[in-house]
C-alpha cells in the first residue's frame, strides 16, 4: 500500500490529478477502514473538481476517527464541499463542529462566513470575516487558502453539481 499512496502523492505533487485520483480511489477500495486514505482520496476529487464524488470519502475518513490535522483538514474540505454543492446547513454544521475541534482554525472560520452568507446571515458573516482578518494578517492557514478564498468571494451565490 506505501508505494502506490506515495506515488498517487507524488502524482498529485507534479500535478497529474487524474492518475493520482486513478491510483487512491483503488487504494481505497483495497483497503475500505484506512481514514488517511479516504482523505487523500477526498483531496484527490476536489482537485478534479468533483465535489459530489469527494463527499462520501471526506465522511468516511471522519467516520474511521482520522486525527490532527488530517482530521483539521477533512472538517474544511467537507464544509466547503458540501458549501459548493448548495448544501449550505450540511456545510455550517460540518464547519461547526471542525471550529469547535480546531478553534484557532481561521480558514475554518472563514469557509463557515461563507455558508452563513449562502444562508442569508450576511451580518453574522461580515462580522466573522472582518474579525478574522483583524486576528490573522500573518495566519499561515488562511494564507494557504487565499486562492480558494479569492476564488469563492464572487462567486458565493453559484451552486456546482
Amino acid at each position: 500500500m506505501r508505494h502506490g499512496l506515495e506515488k498517487a502523492l507524488l502524482y498529485r505533487s507534479e500535478g497529474k490529478y487524474k492518475e493520482s485520483n486513478e491510483i487512491l480511489t483503488r487504494l481505497a477500495k483495497d483497503y475500505p477502514d484506512d481514514p488517511y486514505i479516504h482523505y487523500q482520496c477526498a483531496w484527490s476529487c476536489d482537485v478534479l473538481g468533483l465535489e459530489a464524488e469527494a463527499v462520501p470519502y471526506y465522511e468516511k475518513a471522519i467516520l474511521l476517527g482520522l486525527a490532527g490535522e488530517d482530521l483539521e483538514g477533512a472538517y474544511l474540505g467537507l464544509g466547503s464541499t458540501y458549501r459548493t454543492l448548495g448544501e449550505y446547513e450540511k456545510s455550517k454544521q460540518t464547519l461547526l463542529k471542525g471550529m469547535e475541534l480546531f478553534p484557532e482554525n481561521h480558514a475554518l472560520r472563514t469557509f463557515y462566513a461563507m455558508t452563513l452568507y449562502n444562508l442569508k446571515e450576511y451580518d453574522r458573516a461580515m462580522e466573522l470575516l472582518l474579525r478574522c482578518i483583524v486576528e490573522t494578517t500573518v495566519d499561515e492557514k488562511v494564507k494557504s487558502y487565499n486562492r480558494a478564498i479569492s476564488f469563492y468571494a464572487d462567486k458565493l451565490d453559484q451552486v456546482w453539481k
